[in-house]
């Protein structure tokens, strides 16, 4: 399965484990930028063995459709992964909703690229999904990411305290959502 999916100016792919080199190469090039963002990484992460798995993983769940995970290429080099954003915790039923995630390379941030990516995939998520609710957990610091969000039309349903363990801590998040309207 590879789904691609273009923008302005991006190229958002479903991939499979022949990109774990590029995989483990994002992550390194941002190890620092992304640790005060994200739970605590241990050192297999970072092999090929692990992204190739979790890359097995993630196809997986997007053939079940519980999860769309697009990783961010930009048009004038598809050999270089600038960011991602996911699409989890897909539910059906009376609910409709997922979880919404995303990173974007330290070098790319203030370019509008993550936008451009999120815009995307809510089109994804609500047209070829069908779903009603996309959810955005952020931190109350992470002041780019809330602004992000908002402007693409996210509203801000309250503060969940101690929502998530990020870098050995537990952190209180702003829970952000999107309703899809259009959808009766």
């Amino acid at each position: 399965m590879q789904k691609v999916y273009e923008t302005e100016r991006l190229v958002l792919k479903v991939i499979d484990k022949s990109y774990a080199e590029l995989v483990i190469d994002y992550y390194l090039n941002n190890k620092c930028f992304l640790e005060q963002w994200e739970p605590v990484k241990k050192k297999e992460f970072y092999t090929k063995q692990y992204q190739e798995e979790q890359l097995d993983k993630e196809l997986s769940s997007i053939e079940n459709n519980n999860a769309l995970r697009l990783w961010i290429f930009k048009k004038e080099d598809e050999n270089r992964i600038i960011g991602t954003v996911g699409f989890s915790n897909i539910v059906r039923g009376a609910f409709l909703s997922c979880t919404l995630g995303y990173k974007l390379d330290k070098d790319e941030i203030n370019k509008g690229y993550i936008s451009e990516a999120i815009q995307k995939g809510i089109e994804v998520m609500f047209n070829e999904f069908g779903l009603h609710r996309i959810e955005a957990n952020i931190m109350p610091k992470n002041n780019r990411s809330m602004r992000v969000v908002e402007k693409l039309g996210f509203y801000n349903e309250g503060l969940a305290y101690k929502y998530l363990k990020i870098n050995g801590k537990w952190e209180d998040h702003i829970h952000m959502v999107l309703l899809n309207e259009k959808l009766e």
